[in-house]
């Protein structure tokens, strides 16, 4: 060892013996500067003799740490400095990751290679949810892991571990999060475009999603997973009987639109209120009526996976951006869409021309009138 060592040693039998947690901070942070700059060319001896150093100055700093924010904050930075080096002492970093103050814990249950699976498993059975969302962090996790860690039921935890491209997820684990998705839509979405997610279980996912989810997660499918989660879509929305493609009262709504018009009526508050109160087939007449378009145009605009088709007649209608928007929360019999997806969409709505929608929208028209048959 050099003499800087040696130095370094002595005063920490100083230190020790004075039990001076401050004196020991000041040397922790000289030790781990001297270990920081040599630690890769450094023995298994030597660094065996440094986690013993460390040891020992751990030990006199615990005797204030509790009631001492300084020597809490020495703790946090040698945690901190330690974390990200191979070599850093494995028993020095098993100490470090089971305090129970995540500001000391945290960067090394994030990100020392020196802790185990067996290390990580047993931090997840017996920590609370601010360690185990450090760990959930990691760049790599193995499925043992990540199966301790959901086991736990935390949301955040599975947010995050669905959220983390390097943590693998095993069919039980997966079914875990899916159990917890059927009231968290963001987690559904961010589960449903996982690649590693077993087909069987996305479809189940989607059987149990609200049409909103659907739709958004279909709107977010990666290119290589679309036509596979399209297929999940259609199948589940088929199984679930879609509230939006059931059998409907047109004729019924056609009559109440048409007494409406005939009495003046008929405006854009019209068509909000029924937006807002979700009654579709009104809506989807009256905004027919209103850009002078057929319910056979404008229903399937309605049905649509895609939100952009039904931003056409809105435009031609002259529609301002809350019917509009109220108008595409209607087409789902509960829920509403993302505010992100929504702005996305007020975007589109202001670019598109009001001569590009007329043309669109007589083109579907001349479509839906020589096909028999409505827009697809």
């Amino acid at each position: 060892m050099s003499l800087a060592f040696l130095s370094i040693c002595d005063e920490l039998e100083a230190a020790v013996a004075a039990r001076n947690a401050d004196k020991c901070a000041e040397t922790t942070a000289r030790v781990t500067a001297l270990f920081l700059a040599s630690a890769g060319s450094f023995s298994d001896d030597q660094i065996q003799l440094f986690g013993d150093v460390f040891e020992r100055l751990i030990n006199t700093i615990e005797l204030r740490a509790i009631a001492d924010v300084g020597a809490r904050v020495a703790l946090a930075e040698m945690s901190a400095q330690l974390a990200p080096v191979r070599q850093a002492p494995a028993s020095v970093m098993r100490r470090l990751a089971r305090y129970d103050d995540i500001s000391i814990a945290a960067p090394v249950l994030s990100e020392s290679a020196r802790l185990t699976a067996d290390d990580l498993i047993e931090l997840a059975k017996t920590k609370g949810e601010k360690h185990l969302l450090a760990i959930s962090g990691r760049w790599w996790l193995q499925e043992i892991v990540t199966d301790a860690l959901l086991a736990r039921c935390f949301p955040s935890v599975s947010r995050r571990l669905v959220d983390n491209p390097g943590a693998r997820v095993s069919a039980t684990g997966f079914a875990i999060v899916i159990a917890q998705a059927a009231s968290d839509p963001e987690l559904a979405i961010a589960t449903g475009i996982r690649a590693d997610l077993p087909s069987e279980l996305r479809s189940t996912l989607l059987r149990e999603a609200t049409d909103t989810v659907r739709t958004r997660l279909l709107s977010r499918a990666p290119p290589f997973l679309f036509e596979e989660i399209r297929a999940a879509v259609a199948a589940a929305s088929a199984g679930a009987e879609r509230e939006m493609s059931r059998a409907r009262d047109f004729p019924s709504a056609k009559l109440v639109i048409a007494r409406l018009k005939k009495e003046g009526r008929l405006n854009e508050r019209a068509l909000l209120d029924f937006a807002q109160a979700r009654k579709y087939e009104e809506t989807v007449t009256a905004l027919a009526e209103l850009s002078k378009a057929s319910v056979e145009v404008v229903r399937p605009l309605m049905q649509s996976l895609r939100s952009e088709g039904i931003l056409v007649p809105c435009r031609v209608a002259g529609l301002r951006w809350e019917t509009v928007g109220a108008v595409l929360n209607s087409r789902f019999s509960s829920g509403v869409m993302a505010p992100e997806e929504l702005s996305k969409l007020k975007r589109e709505f202001d670019g598109l021309t009001l001569e590009s929608a007329h043309r669109l929208l007589k083109l579907w028209t001349v479509k839906s009138t020589s096909s028999g048959s409505t827009l697809n």
